[in-house]
């Protein structure tokens, strides 16, 4: 696996970065996370987007946790992880849940966990609900660490204010995250590249920053690494490799609104 899809350097250079991801299809395929989360998606659709992030040789395979020992078995042997979200997409399961769900798809074979934050929490905004939140967290990434796996909170940037977005970076961080993630691909709005720069600028070096929601194009993914993402979440994966390897894109079994 390419060390873009897990490594930050010293200190991040969101410009050097980018240009090294976009140097050719295979340093792009690295820090994209192929996602199906769709509802609907069925067996088929999972063992086609496995085969594609073997093929392609993504960051991982994302999928919805009763997908994850299928994903696994597809993948085993390939070296590409399985990536899961838990608490999807609302983020508001009980805490016990979360932990649950995690202990369980790790055990399956999840690599990658995405949470999403318990977003009424941080809006209730008192020391005892910070902290709460915080340990919504870690008790996921503690978890996650002890089984190998890293973990990426979902902060659900689009329903939040700019204070509200620094709070949640840093409580993620003070837990443990490995990556802060813009969205769920699910509610009012995905990743801008404000959002990423405001993301980076706090997470600095200390960890990755996750760039998911509306990404479809070579152009979109472009300008999420020029602002500090180094992963990128894409159901359009395939379609944007593509692009920048100037083949025709090509319909992918994970095509969705992710």
């Amino acid at each position: 696996m390419s060390s873009l899809s897990h490594l930050e350097p010293q200190t991040f250079d969101p410009n050097a970065f980018a240009a090294q991801a976009l140097s050719s299809p295979q340093n792009l395929a690295a820090v994209l996370d192929h996602t199906l989360l769709k509802p609907d998606a069925n067996r088929s659709q999972v063992l086609q987007l496995c085969h594609e992030a073997a093929e392609y040789r993504f960051a991982c395979a994302m999928v919805n946790p009763t997908w994850v020992q299928t994903a696994a078995s597809a993948l085993q042997g390939t070296g590409v992880p399985v990536g899961v979200v838990i608490g999807f997409p609302l983020g508001a399961t009980l805490s016990a849940s979360k932990r649950d769900e995690t202990a369980r798809v790790i055990k399956h074979g999840a690599h990658d966990v995405d949470m999403v934050l318990n977003i009424g929490l941080l809006k209730s905004a008192t020391p005892a609900d910070y902290e709460a939140l915080k340990q919504d967290i870690r008790g996921v990434v503690e978890l996650a660490h002890g089984g190998g796996a890293i973990v990426k909170v979902i902060l659900e940037t689009c329903l939040l204010t700019f204070e509200e977005k620094l709070r949640a970076s840093e409580l993620a961080l003070s837990a443990g995250a490995d990556f802060l993630k813009t969205s769920t691909g699910f509610s009012t709005g995905g990743a801008t590249a404000d959002d990423i720069a405001l993301l980076r600028g706090v997470a600095g070096s200390r960890a990755g920053v996750k760039a998911s929601g509306g990404i479809r194009s070579l152009a979109d993914a472009s300008a999420m690494l020029h602002a500090g993402a180094s992963r990128i979440g894409a159901s359009a994966s395939v379609k944007i490799v593509q692009e920048l390897s100037g083949r025709e894109p090509s319909l992918s079994a994970s095509t969705g609104s992710y």
